[in-house]
C-alpha cells in the first residue's frame, strides 16, 4: 500500500536512500526471464551502476562490456562453469563473455563499472568465492564490528566490495568523509544511518548511495546483528 505518499526513501545531491516500497522493476537489455531493480546509476550522479536481479526459472543476464561483480542473495546461479549459492560471489572482468543463468528462481545484486587500468598492472581475472570462507576482521580492533573483504586487496582491482556485520549497539568509530563513493545494500537487521546532516532508520532490503565526501555514520539497533554489503571505488 502506498501509505498516502509516505516513504522512508529520500534523495539529496550527496546521498540516496531507496526503500523497497519505492522499487520499480523493469528488464534490462540482455535479460531473459528476469527483471532488475536499479538502485543507483550514472543518471543519479554515481560512477557505477548497482541493481538487484530477480531471475525466474530459466532466467539469464547476458555478458556486458564492463567489469561486473555479483553477490547471490537467494537461489543458485551459474557463472561460466561455477555454480553459486547464497553468500557466494563472482568477479567477471570486462569483455569476459560470461553471463549469469538461473535454472530456478534466484536473486542477486550486481555491480558494474568501467574498468580503470593502472600502468604496469594486469587487469584482474575471473574469480569466484564464498563469503563464509573469508576470515572476518575486527574494524580498528572492535570485535563487535566485523569486516569481510570479498575481493583481494590487490591494486589490479579498482573497487572493493565488503560485508560489514555489527553486533547490536555497535557503531562506526567516527563520522567519515572521504573521496570514495559507496553503494550499500542492507542484508539483515537495521539501525540508524547518518547521511549528510540527516538521520535515517534503515532495515534489511534498503539501499543507500553515498557520494564522495558525504558525511556518513551508522549504528546498529535491535536485538539481532545488522549486516550490509558495501561497494567503494579503491586503489585509484
Amino acid at each position: 500500500m502506498h501509505q498516502f505518499g509516505h516513504t522512508r526513501g529520500a534523495r539529496h545531491p550527496d546521498h540516496l536512500l531507496q526503500t523497497p516500497d519505492t522499487f520499480v522493476r523493469a528488464p534490462l537489455p540482455g535479460m531473459q526471464n528476469a527483471t532488475a531493480i536499479i538502485h543507483v546509476a550514472p543518471a543519479a550522479g554515481a560512477r557505477f551502476t548497482e541493481y538487484t536481479v530477480e531471475f525466474e526459472s530459466g532466467g539469464r543476464l547476458g555478458a556486458v562490456g564492463e567489469q561486473r561483480f555479483t553477490y547471490i542473495l537467494e537461489g543458485e546461479l551459474q557463472a561460466g562453469k561455477s555454480t553459486l549459492g547464497p553468500g557466494d560471489f563472482a568477479y567477471l572482468p570486462a569483455e569476459s563473455g560470461v553471463g549469469l543463468m538461473a535454472a530456478h528462481p534466484a536473486r542477486a545484486v550486481v555491480i558494474e563499472k568501467p574498468y580503470q587500468s593502472l600502468t604496469g598492472v594486469p587487469a584482474p581475472a575471473f574469480l569466484t568465492g564464498r563469503e563464509e570462507l573469508i576470515a572476518a576482521e575486527p574494524l580498528l580492533g572492535d570485535a563487535a564490528l566485523e569486516v569481510r573483504m570479498l575481493l583481494p586487496n590487490d591494486p589490479a582491482f579498482d573497487f572493493a566490495v565488503n560485508t560489514m556485520t555489527y553486533q547490536p549497539g555497535a557503531t562506526l568509530p567516527a563520522i567519515e568523509m572521504h573521496v570514495m563513493e559507496h553503494g550499500l545494500l542492507m542484508l539483515s537487521g537495521g539501525g540508524i544511518y547518518r547521511l549528510g546532516d540527516r538521520w535515517y532508520p534503515v532495515q534489511a532490503g534498503d539501499f543507500i548511495w553515498m557520494a564522495p565526501y558525504c558525511p556518513q555514520w551508522f549504528g546498529a539497533l535491535g536485538k539481532t546483528p545488522a549486516k550490509y554489503l558495501i561497494y567503494k571505488d579503491w586503489n585509484r
